[in-house]
């Protein structure tokens, strides 16, 4: 069955299209990549994005994740195949696969899925993933949070937390201000149906708890959002450098309150050591505690490693932090993108060259390399990336080898400088 091209925007999305007006691009060439796992959220998103793109010549293309946790996950595949066909939308179908986690299986699966969406979304050349979290995924991720789990709360727009598959890549879930049972109500009008998992319903599982929870007794929807840190003020005013350090006036941060500070001090540690998971709520205060007082200090933290004098505030990459395996030196592959220690993304051109931390490396630089350098700081220049030849030559560049810093970018988005689509306008 092929569906008919709806000749408007239902009224039931209205809501949605706010905010898909609000932060995707009409004009850009790029494709949309919608998340659709076949519940019923995700048909509702899958709709509403197929009608906002239509009118204005957006490409959709769907994305479906097969966790492999289901006797059904294979069939679910299938009917989430003919629901894109029946749109009209090209389909692919990813596959979580491996050995899964006995404790710990819904965080590992979501990072699986967060990963997977992001290199095929990028593959695709999509800047914006859609996902189809509700006002009730709202409400359950507070209740969870008062049950004592850490689960963040779902926001309309943000970076892809999958790093560095990501990288580039944002999020937007327009439906926040839609409820479950509105949606289901449009969706009973239509002809597609849709999966229910079971796994919604199995107290194991947190979310599970939480949703039937609310069930019995119901929370408000107004029930107001615990106030989210703004680190837009502080963003704006740090200075970046090409070592992927973030530097504030120390004066200005002073202004800053507690709140805003330790969101914006766990999210320069992650960028500019280039991690995955951001440092402990304790030790994040700790260093807060420690920038309202008038000492100076050094300190590392989640790989990064925090500098405070009485002018400035710095945070760059702990040379000496190696747990991770980043500073690992690398071989490069002609022709294929790698991101190093999750700060730099390179090509090369050429076969048998490497990249590696300059730690160790300094005295094989040639004099004029090492003059260049003579501005860095030593702390900031071991965890540099080289170059490193076949012949074993270490260089700080070299022609037909392109190195791209990814701090910046990466913190801009984490900080919300970015609240739009990138625009990539159609020719």
């Amino acid at each position: 069955m092929r569906l008919s091209p709806q000749p408007e925007r239902p009224r039931d999305f209205a809501a949605a299209d706010v905010l898909l007006d609000a932060h995707l691009s009409p004009t850009s060439a790029a494709p949309l990549a919608v998340a659709y796992s076949g519940g019923g959220d995700s048909l509702a998103l899958l709709l509403a994005v197929a009608a906002w793109s239509r009118p204005l010549g957006r490409r959709v293309i769907v994305l479906h994740v097969d966790h492999g946790l289901q006797a059904a996950s294979g069939a679910w595949v299938e009917h989430c195949r003919q629901t894109a066909e029946a749109l009209g939308l090209p389909f692919q179908a990813l596959a979580w696969t491996g050995d899964k986690p006995e404790r710990g299986l819904p965080a590992a699966a979501r990072a699986a899925r967060h990963s997977l969406l992001a290199q095929a979304a990028r593959a695709k050349g999509a800047r914006v993933l859609l996902m189809g979290h509700t006002a009730d995924d709202v409400l359950e991720a507070r209740q969870m949070r008062r049950d004592g789990a850490t689960t963040p709360e779902p926001r309309p727009w943000g970076p892809s937390p999958a790093w560095p598959e990501g990288r580039d890549l944002f999020i937007l879930r327009p439906l926040l201000r839609s409820t479950r049972a509105d949606l289901r109500a449009h969706l009973r009008r239509q002809p597609l149906t849709w999966i229910e998992d079971p796994a919604n319903l199995d107290p194991t599982y947190a979310r599970s708890r939480a949703r039937a929870h609310l069930a019995q007794t119901p929370s408000p929807m107004g029930e107001p959002a615990a106030r989210a840190a703004d680190l837009r003020p502080l963003a704006r005013i740090a200075r970046h450098d090409a070592t992927g350090t973030i530097v504030w006036d120390r004066r200005a941060v002073r202004s800053a309150t507690s709140t805003d500070l330790a969101r914006m001090v766990a999210v320069a540690c992650l960028c500019a050591a280039g991690g995955v998971r951001p440092p402990r709520r304790g030790a994040v205060d700790r260093i807060v505690t420690r920038l309202a007082a008038d000492g100076d200090f050094v300190a590392t933290l989640a790989g990064a490693r925090i500098v405070a004098d009485s002018r400035v505030l710095q945070v760059s990459r702990e040379a000496g932090e190696a747990a991770r395996g980043g500073l690992a030196t690398v071989t490069l592959a002609p022709g294929v993108s790698l991101v190093w220690d999750g700060r730099f993304e390179v090509v090369s051109d050429h076969p048998g060259w490497s990249i590696g931390p300059l730690a160790g490396r300094m005295s094989a630089l040639a004099p004029a390399s090492r003059q260049a350098l003579r501005s860095v700081l030593p702390a900031l220049r071991r965890a540099l990336p080289a170059l490193i030849s076949p012949e074993g030559e270490v260089v700080l560049a070299a022609p037909g080898i392109a190195v791209q810093g990814l701090v910046q970018a990466r913190f801009d988005a984490a900080s919300g400088l970015i609240a739009q689509e990138p625009n990539e306008a159609a020719d």
